[in-house]
């Protein structure tokens, strides 16, 4: 699992990937970005190591995109549904975390139970 993918921005190396969580390392040449998108179900972190990542969102909530500047020691996030991008605006090594959020209301009740 541990595979290191080329990219057209640089590398990904998937560290980490059961059930809900995944973990990669992406190492991003300056000038690299990624493309427009957005995940159905997952949130996507940031976490930069070195360098620094430009996240562009397109918030769903409200006419505007958002440009966070995520330098070394800092993380965004993205939540399912919006469409993002990043673009190193130096060579970057940073984390991407995705995660699957539980919905407590995820239930369809047929009945309403009781007792005997």
């Amino acid at each position: 699992m541990n595979n290191i993918q080329g990219k057209v921005w640089g590398e990904t190396q998937p560290l980490f990937c059961k059930n809900n969580v995944e973990i990669h390392r992406i190492e991003v040449n300056a000038g690299g970005f990624c493309s427009k998108h957005k995940h159905e179900h997952k949130y996507n972190a940031f976490y930069v190591e070195s360098g620094c990542l430009k996240i562009t969102a397109w918030k769903n909530d409200y006419d505007l995109v958002d440009e966070t500047m995520v330098r070394a020691g800092r993380l965004t996030t993205c939540p399912p549904k919006e469409y993002h991008s990043f673009h190193a605006l130096e060579d970057t090594v940073a984390y991407e975390i995705y995660w699957i959020e539980l919905d407590e209301k995820d239930i369809v009740r047929e009945n309403c139970g009781g007792s005997v």
